[in-house]
């Protein structure tokens, strides 16, 4: 047995007093944490102003509601707070260490003191104890409070107090004595604010006027003054010549003025200040045109232009007017133009950046309006959030538009031009297209072209008859002229040959007519993809036949040239280094050389000529349908030339010489009904026999034809087997409108579907030619396929090498890119001004107007 004594502890007294200060503060915090609470509370609720927004009443009440719950928090701490003493200490830290070693220095041996043995373990006992005792650390209060505050009341008052840090104002607190009777009377006089506001277009912040302590303000063009006096009525009065509008009455308790120009202000009275208002003013805009107005390969006007404001360009518009005076007024120009409106476009504004000061691009397609190509003159307007605008000097240009290579779509587009600059000019403008299809098979290529001009011209000649155009057929039939003009300039492009052709000239008439850099350069890459598309046509032809024929059904000899798809390539950039150089004579003369060996050019393929895949034989299967769909296309076609002129003989309409008209050739008209009955075929039946089938038999067992075709379609799983069979889908559609018009008799409409119903399957054959390429890949194919459309987003994007993402498809493609940023940028910013959306939406707003 033991008994207690007194001795010195071998202790550190840092750690004794650590762990004595940490209980002081364990104690206190769990008396006085409510109050504290109440303190935070109390000192936030008038630094956010609360007391000014609620009536005096109420205001009153709350202050003696909060001071009596301060109060009583303040004795109910007290009354528990107890100070610790040493031995509390003490106790606090041996109970933290294995054996209690403190209470066992603490103890004296009783039992077996007379013992040597007995004594000296004892001493080696209080000896580890002492070891443990001068190692112990000190011992951490527990200041968590969880048990006692389980609703977070002290959370909710340290909250309270952040707010009205970061928003409220610690001065505000000594406003809480004028709720008391007679404080105004009693304070230490009268009192004013005031505050700073500039425009919100200047982005500069709201100043307190108390805080300035500057003699000079230096504040921006239409800045707001806005001041308030406290005290007797009269005391304090307002001075200033910054304003255009006079004070009326200058010790009205709440003036406001806006800032127009330098001078002083004033506050007059018991602690009045003055100042000295620097204005800084805000300038109008600035803009300027920054290079010539030019067109694209594809019609549309570009014009850079400058623009530049003290805070940003808020919005422009570009103004075209006719220079009547500069135009050349001969053939259908002499006579006077019908009024039109000037033109106005907005000017194009950075979707992101500083609009302070910018260089745009103005890019408008002004091709079909009357005056393309004319003499004009463009005004540029820019203006500034102030309201201010600036304009440019009248800028002469010839209205830059598409251009026309065809001389024939060229004489189209001339005739359009002069029916739109006035209906008086209907009369000649038919005339003129009568005489053009005078001889139509030495001017028209096509003869869907021929028929349309007919239609039009006799469209046009019936309303010059029955009193004139009116302003809704003249745009009528300037819209008819426009498409006839754009399938005469384009053709048809049957095929990637005629593409190619049409390329090629298109790029030989911009060379000869010196196109600007960019128009050739965007005729050079159209003939780049023609190219690689004639080529792509020829590797799958070889496919198909296995033979010596060239697209054109002509033999070549032992020496045709054989080239590669890099040697053409490197041939056509030869082409456009020349262009660049301006050596226009060598580049001209590098595209023929160029034209002559895509002639006789031949591509071989390596395989073997014993059988036919499965591939080769749906090929040729699509390819025998489209030649049939051609020659139902022309049989429809004589049929209609035969409606347009009832009175020749049988086959002797134009491009129609059957056998009854003597040339021997096609099928013989007589006796033949309309195209819903038994016209004749064009074709052989079994036996060499004419096919006595109406022309909407026909069509339907052809359609019927393609639908099986179309079961057996090899590549499905692959993006170009699905192509292909969605184009073939078209085509079948485009077949049964051209079979329910031909029951209708309605011959126009039918060939027009058939001809959807051709480019349909032309189509269609190139899908199928590159899903069977693809297949002759080792390695590659469909399971290239699958990973490319698995590794796309649901954009139709693919990951790029190092994270980027790209896509070979134009996201922003249109002619209207520019005017729909700027329509989505103004609604993202009028949707951000609506505060009563969710908070989540603003502020995923308020990101995307940061980014942009």
């Amino acid at each position: 047995m033991t008994r207690r004594r007194n001795q010195t502890l071998p202790l550190r007294r840092l750690v004794l007093g650590v762990t004595l200060a940490g209980m002081v503060a364990e104690r206190a915090l769990r008396a006085f944490w409510p109050l504290i609470s109440a303190l935070m509370l109390g000192l936030a609720l008038p630094m956010l102003r609360f007391h000014e927004m609620l009536p005096v009443g109420w205001a009153w009440g709350g202050a003696a509601l909060l001071a009596v719950t301060i109060l009583w928090v303040l004795v109910r701490g007290l009354r528990r707070f107890r100070f610790p003493t040493r031995a509390d200490a003490l106790a606090r830290l041996d109970a933290t260490l294995p054996g209690r070693p403190v209470q066992a220095l603490l103890d004296d041996q009783v039992i077996g003191v007379q013992d040597p043995a007995s004594a000296a373990l004892w001493r080696a006992h209080q000896a580890r104890m002492a070891a443990r005792v001068a190692a112990a650390p000190a011992v951490p209060p527990d200041l968590m409070l969880r048990n006692r505050d389980p609703l977070g009341l002290r959370y909710m008052a340290v909250l309270c107090l952040a707010v009205a840090i970061l928003f409220g104002s610690i001065r505000h607190v000594s406003t809480v004595s004028g709720l008391a009777p007679g404080a105004a009377v009693a304070a230490q006089g009268p009192s004013w604010e005031g505050w700073i506001e500039p425009p919100r277009y200047t982005g500069l912040p709201t100043l307190y006027l108390n805080e300035q302590a500057e003699e000079t303000l230096d504040v921006p063009q239409g800045t707001r003054i806005t001041l308030r006096f406290y005290g007797e009525v009269g005391q304090l009065s307002l001075a200033e010549s910054v304003s255009d509008t006079p004070i009326a009455q200058p010790d009205t308790p709440e003036q406001s003025l806006t800032v127009t120009r330098s001078g002083d202000l004033a506050i007059k009275g018991p602690g009045g200040r003055s100042w000295r208002v620097a204005m800084r003013a805000d300038h109008p805009p600035l803009v300027d045109i920054a290079g010539p107005a030019e067109s694209g390969a594809g019609g549309q006007m570009v014009m850079p232009f400058t623009a530049a404001d003290d805070y940003g360009v808020t919005g422009g518009s570009a103004r075209i007017e006719l220079d009547l005076a500069a135009v050349d007024r001969r053939h259908g120009l002499s006579v006077m133009p019908e009024p039109r409106e000037a033109v106005t476009v907005d000017l194009p504004l950075p979707i992101s950046g500083d609009r302070r000061d910018f260089t745009e691009n103005l890019i408008e397609d002004f091709s079909q309006h009357p005056w393309a190509h004319l003499p004009v003159t463009i005004t540029l307007v820019a203006q500034d959030a102030a309201g201010q605008e600036a304009e440019t000097m009248p800028y002469g240009v010839a209205l830059p538009a598409r251009r026309f290579f065809d001389p024939l779509a060229a004489a189209v587009i001339e005739m359009r031009r002069d029916l739109l600059w006035s209906r008086e000019n209907a009369a000649r403008v038919a005339l003129i297209l009568r005489a053009v299809s005078h001889r139509p098979e030495e001017v028209f290529k096509s003869e869907t072209a021929y028929l349309r001009l007919r239609v039009i011209l006799r469209r046009l000649e019936a309303l010059n008859r029955h009193g004139g155009l009116q302003v809704a057929q003249q745009e009528e039939i300037a819209q008819a002229l426009w498409d006839l003009a754009i399938l005469l300039e384009e053709g048809t492009l049957s095929d990637a040959l005629e593409r190619m052709r049409q390329a090629q000239e298109r790029l030989s008439e911009a060379m000869k007519n010196g196109a600007s850099d960019q128009e050739i350069a965007e005729l050079m890459q159209e003939l780049r993809e023609a190219t690689d598309d004639y080529l792509r046509q020829l590797m799958q032809q070889a496919q198909r036949d296995g033979d010596s024929q060239n697209p054109d059904g002509q033999a070549q000899d032992q020496q045709s040239l054989q080239m590669t798809q890099d040697d053409l390539q490197r041939m056509m950039d030869r082409i456009q280094e020349l262009m660049e150089q301006g050596r226009m004579a060598e580049a001209q003369q590098a595209l023929q050389e160029f034209q002559q060996m895509m002639e006789n050019m031949r591509v071989t393929q390596g395989q073997g000529q014993n059988g036919q895949s499965e591939g080769q034989r749906a090929m040729e299967g699509l390819a025998e349908t489209l030649r049939n769909q051609q020659g139902l296309s022309d049989q429809a076609f004589r049929d209609l030339q035969e409606q347009f002129n009832p009175g020749a003989q049988a086959g002797e309409n134009q491009q129609n010489e059957g056998r009854s008209g003597g040339q021997g050739r096609g099928q013989s008209h007589e006796g033949e009904g309309q195209a819903g009955r038994e016209p004749g075929s064009g074709q052989d039946g079994e036996g060499g026999q004419p096919d006595q089938r109406s022309l909407a038999d026909r069509q339907q067992a052809l359609r019927n034809e393609l639908g099986r075709q179309q079961q057996n379609l090899p590549g499905q799983g692959t993006p170009e087997g699905d192509a292909a069979r969605e184009a073939l889908g078209r085509a079948g559609r485009a077949m049964e409108g051209a079979e329910d018009a031909l029951r209708q008799d309605d011959l126009p409409e039918a060939i027009d579907r058939q001809a959807e119903a051709m480019e349909a399957l032309r189509e269609g054959m190139r899908s199928l030619g590159e899903a069977l390429a693809q297949e002759q890949q080792p390695g590659q194919g469909n399971q290239e396929g699958d990973m490319r459309a698995q590794n796309r987003d649901p954009l139709g994007r693919t990951p790029g090498s190092q994270g980027g993402i790209h896509t070979d498809e134009n996201l922003l493609g249109g002619e209207d890119v520019y005017r729909r940023a700027r329509e989505l940028l103004d609604e993202i910013r009028r949707r951000s001004g609506e505060r009563e959306r969710p908070q989540i939406e603003l502020d995923y707003l308020e990101r995307l107007l940061d980014r942009f």
